[in-house]
């Protein structure tokens, strides 16, 4: 398999932000502050054996490839 056979999807959305939710079929975590952001993030990048990738200092998504 090489790079291009590669294909990153978004496996959850963790915010403080709950307007940011649309919908879009991927699990989104509501948190209350900037700790529980980061402390669930790591937790699900654990769990899921993907990556955590912050977009804004309320969002995080977590990545698996």
């Amino acid at each position: 398999m090489d790079k291009s056979d590669k294909k990153a999807n978004i496996a959850a959305i963790v915010t403080q932000n709950q307007n940011l939710i649309l919908g879009g079929g991927v699990p989104v975590f509501i948190v209350h502050n900037r700790e529980e952001l980061q402390k669930l993030s790591s937790s699900l990048e654990k769990i899921l054996d993907s990556s955590a990738h912050e977009i804004n200092q309320q969002t995080i998504i977590i990545v698996s490839r």
